[in-house]
């Protein structure tokens, strides 16, 4: 089995009210597949960068057991890079710069012999994008998506398009309120189902994640943080973990997946305690352990 994972790949300037960090490694398919890696070692990277891209990250990449055969470099190109500064509540953001790049003109090409992948994860990026990774994979047992509320606003068409064809939701509250018109979460969720998807995971941020089937409504907490420092990434580590745990167990049942959202959850803990990609960077078995048994705690009574 794998996963295959397609988003975007950037270096980004970062500025929170706990410092900020140049040439931050980041991008949706980044955190999504450095997460996965955690659980499982099957991870096809599929995502574009220049010529200025380190070395390093792509051989970071390596020891994590990503694959990057589907990482294209363009020489003489520029990487997607993103620059943002965070208020003191870390919910909103100003954006100091968009410099596409490279990105600009990607155009996602599975290899072949990644066609046939079982699982697949559609990072944040275009709907359109998403619809032509769609049309070159081979009957997946699972479609995990993940949007933003830029693609709800611009290109709702295409998403819509998207949402017909995929199994799993990924967005945050905000979103799910955006592309349905509901102010209730739970009203949100039912209208998604009617699109498409069989599960919606609705991200609550410091709240938690709620996970929704026809059957099925379950809620994770949050875990409960001393230290916050920057949020870039979170959304797409929380999705890297479910996917990566129902790959590991091969189990995609709506009961496997509540422990999907759990250990997504807890990957993004990590995350959002140091800037970048630095607090899931090199995590071991028992510090995710702990952390799952915390979650355990808080949700049993």
């Amino acid at each position: 089995m794998s996963v295959l994972i397609v988003g975007s790949v950037a270096l980004d300037y970062l500025e929170t009210p706990f410092g900020k960090m140049d040439q931050a490694l980041g991008g949706s398919a980044t955190f999504c597949s450095i997460a996965a890696s955690y659980l499982t070692e099957n991870i096809r990277m599929v995502g574009i960068v220049g010529e200025d891209f380190p070395q390093a990250h792509v051989d970071y990449f390596a020891s994590r057991h990503i694959d990057t055969l589907g990482l294209e470099r363009v020489e003489g190109g520029k990487t997607f890079s993103w620059g943002g500064r965070y208020h003191e509540d870390m919910n909103t953001r100003d954006t100091l710069y968009t410099v596409l790049g490279v990105f600009e003109h990607f155009h996602p090409v599975i290899p072949d012999e990644w066609k046939k992948s079982e699982f697949v994860l559609l990072g944040n990026i275009h709907p359109s994008l998403q619809l032509e990774v769609l049309d070159q994979v081979e009957e997946p047992k699972l479609v995990v998506c993940d949007t933003m509320n830029l693609w709800i606003d611009i290109s709702l068409k295409e998403l819509k398009q998207v949402l017909k064809r995929v199994n799993v939701l990924v967005l945050n509250d905000e979103e799910a309120r955006m592309l349905t018109g509901e102010r209730n979460i739970f009203n949100a969720g039912k209208k998604m189902l009617r699109m498409g998807p069989s599960v919606i995971v609705i991200k609550k941020g410091e709240h938690g994640a709620v996970l929704l089937s026809k059957d099925t409504t379950f809620i994770a907490p949050a875990f409960p943080l001393g230290g916050f420092k920057d949020p870039t990434g979170a959304g797409d580590t929380f999705a890297g973990g479910f996917i990566g745990w129902l790959e590991r167990t091969n189990d995609v049942s709506v009961a496997n997946m509540r422990k999907a959202v759990v250990y997504g959850s807890v990957l993004a803990s990590f995350c959002v305690e140091e800037f970048s990609i630095e607090g899931i960077r090199e995590l071991s078995e028992e510090q995710i352990a702990e952390r799952f048994g915390i979650f355990r705690t808080l949700s049993t009574f």
